[in-house]
């Protein structure tokens, strides 16, 4: 690597979702499972309460100068703050209250999530019930309303957990999608046109300076073809992405991030009971990081240093007991990589 990592003693964490409703349990999962440097403990989310700690709603919750209310078809724009939108606010701030409580003292990276401006504007509709995609000058006061929401949400964070180095994380599963023309309308019988490169390029640089100029950032997304170079133009320190959804097609991509300083939170951990098969043995889990590092040619010692492991997406669909099996299996799966890189 050219230079150290800003994510340097961060060897695993989770995307953000959990099981459940109780906010106290969870931050007393997220902080438990990453304690004594296991890795970087991060502000939960909880969608099983409804809407509003679904993971549109809490971003909604977050704009300035811009509201949302759910529709029967999902989140639409409103004129002004109502029930579902203060609804979205009580819970972050309940989420907050949490974490602040299970953080005392805390020195050390701590992760807050929020969805990025094209998967956000993918989901919301305007009020003739088209999504905001279809609008450039909405998708640009959308993008614009969001990193100013987001600068409040960190300052707040900054000051509850003072010692904390506060990481920004966008999460965009429908990027590619908005890239390639694929995100359906409202009616499904067509698909929006494809976003030119340079203005989601330009939107998500935008979003992600929110974090401050010397703040850390990542993108996020659990689905398949995720744009790295893209991302690293925008000025995402790091790629957060499913490891089984990746392709030969990509590696060279995997590459150049790797060898420019970009850390890869790499999904290994299955994220739902159904596929947990094989958990009892961490260095299998990483086995295919291992097998990609030598196949892209690069030095197994900068293994530890340049990758995170992490559950393969939210672990919103697990069970309470698996969602803390997973978490503390990547931290073993990522001490295994880091003992064994070979």
């Amino acid at each position: 690597m050219s230079e150290k990592s800003k994510f340097s003693g961060c060897p695993a964490t989770g995307i953000g979702s959990m099981p459940g409703g109780d906010a106290r349990e969870a931050a007393k999962t997220v902080t438990g499972s990453f304690a004594d440097g296991q890795g970087m403990p991060y502000l939960a989310e909880l969608p099983a309460r409804g809407p509003g700690a679904d993971m549109i709603g809490r971003s909604v919750g977050l704009l300035v100068e811009m509201y949302g209310h759910v529709e029967p078809s999902g989140w639409r724009i409103s004129d002004r703050p109502g029930r579902d939108t203060r609804r979205a606010r009580s819970w972050l701030g309940e989420d907050l209250d949490a974490l602040e409580e299970f953080t005392q003292g805390y020195e050390g990276l701590l992760k807050v999530q929020a969805v990025g401006p094209w998967t956000l504007a993918a989901a919301l509709e305007l009020r003739g019930g088209e999504a905001m995609l279809a609008d450039a000058g909405a998708c640009r006061d959308l993008a614009g309303s969001l990193a100013e929401g987001l600068r409040a949400h960190l300052a707040e964070v900054r000051r509850r957990m003072p010692g904390a180095n506060v990481v920004l994380q966008l999460d965009e599963p429908s990027l590619t999608a908005v890239l390639l023309g694929r995100v359906r309308s409202a009616s499904g019988y067509r698909t929006y046109r494809a976003v030119d490169r340079q203005i989601v390029e330009s939107a998500l640089r935008d979003v992600l300076a929110a974090a401050g100029e010397d703040g850390t950032t990542l993108v996020h997304s659990c689905a398949p073809e995720v744009p790295v170079a893209l991302l690293r133009r925008a000025g995402a320190d790091g790629v957060s992405l499913d490891f089984s959804l990746l392709t030969e097609r990509e590696e060279e991509a995997i590459g150049e991030a790797v060898e420019g300083g970009t850390q890869l939170f790499l999904g290994v951990v299955p994220s739902t009971d159904a596929a947990s098969e094989g958990l009892s043995d961490p260095g299998g889990s990483v086995m295919g990081v291992r097998t990609l590092w030598r196949r892209l040619g690069l030095n197994p010692g900068t293994l530890a240093e340049s990758v995170t492991i992490t559950p393969s997406c939210g672990l919103a669909g697990a069970s309470p007991a698996y969602a803390r099996t997973a978490l503390a299996h990547s931290a073993r799966a990522a001490r295994s990589l880091a003992d064994n890189p070979e």
